[in-house]
């Protein structure tokens, strides 16, 4: 790697680009004379923003082009958001880095009023009741829509793409009552002032891999695989390979209306889980413990509960491969 630059391919979002500056900066601490460069690509999640998810298929749909960069060598290393990585690995690339992860929770926002720069944060379950009968609520997330449906089955779930600053203009602008996002998405941002609260288990359970970064390399690579496990965060690695083992068994979608909690202590790994029916009216749970050192079988624990519930029905994807 001596004198040759680090390509970093990522997607151009403001958020997606901060990710790859982070990511940057942890190389460089690592190995400071290292000089590493950003290579932007455009997925196809990008080119369209305004169909709904469910309706262009989700698999790979803000990973495939960045993974390409790396296989057709116009980059080095792939900064991604970890809950957008489908689980099947592809030929010759690794996930060689989780680094520590931000919050895995998301949270509700809120239009701005007046000349207000942020709104008064409130608890959880308090928040939702506040909302209007029928609210308009942007997401564009099965799993956030099921589950808010789940607490309040009046409410008028719609669709919203594009980044995050996109969507809050469009909140702000009157086309929906809130929002729900992803609260490390905001914290990256310096958008932390718009959050009016956070939505954390039991009333709502985050994606698999949410808050958490994945860092892609080629596989024969070793000098710079061996560079981004250094900078990898033990306990979050651990916590998402439980989560990311548990959307494998399930043949699940990233974007099914699946939810999770990891808790990692010294010695013991807790992985709880909720599915749910898309309309939000049918809900299951499970949750195992194990060894820290065996996510896997952990993951095992929990999907086959769940596939015992019937919970299949709900979350195997049909735009994943099997």
């Amino acid at each position: 790697m001596s004198g040759t630059p680090i390509r970093i391919a990522t997607r151009a979002s403001g958020l997606a680009l901060w990710q790859a500056d982070h990511v940057a900066g942890l190389m460089r601490r690592a190995a400071p004379h290292l000089s590493v460069e950003l290579v932007h690509v455009t997925t196809a999640g990008d080119r369209d923003r305004t169909a709904a998810l469910a309706a262009i298929g989700t698999l790979g749909l803000f990973t495939r082009e960045v993974q390409s960069a790396l296989l057709d060598r116009r980059a080095d290393v792939a900064v991604h958001s970890l809950k957008d990585l489908p689980t099947e690995p592809v030929d010759g690339l690794v996930l060689a880095g989780v680094p520590e992860r931000a919050s895995p929770h998301d949270v509700l926002v809120l239009p701005r009023k007046g000349d207000s720069t942020s709104p008064s944060t409130v608890e959880g379950r308090e928040a939702l009741s506040m909302l209007a009968p029928e609210a308009r609520v942007g997401t564009g997330s099965l799993r956030r829509r099921a589950q808010l449906l789940h607490l309040r089955s009046d409410l008028e779930m719609r669709d919203v793409r594009g980044n995050v600053e996109t969507r809050i203009q469009k909140l702000d602008g009157g086309e929906f009552d809130a929002l729900v996002l992803a609260e490390a998405g905001l914290r990256r941002l310096e958008l932390a002032s718009r959050i009016a609260c956070v939505l954390c288990p039991p009333l709502m359970y985050g994606a698999v891999g949410q808050g958490a970064l994945g860092l892609e390399c080629r596989g024969d690579d070793d000098e710079l695989r061996t560079l981004l496990e250094s900078i990898s965060h033990p306990p979050s690695r651990l916590a998402v390979t439980a989560e990311r083992a548990l959307l494998a068994r399930l043949k699940a979608g990233c974007h099914a209306p699946l939810g999770v909690s990891t808790n990692l202590g010294a010695e013991r790994l807790t992985l709880t889980a909720v599915a749910l029916s898309p309309d939000g009216s049918e809900r299951i749970a499970a949750e195992s413990s194990g060894p820290a050192g065996d996510p896997h079988r952990v993951a095992e624990d929990v999907a086959n509960a769940l596939v015992a519930q019937g919970a299949a029905r709900w979350i195997t994807s049909p735009d994943r491969e099997t």
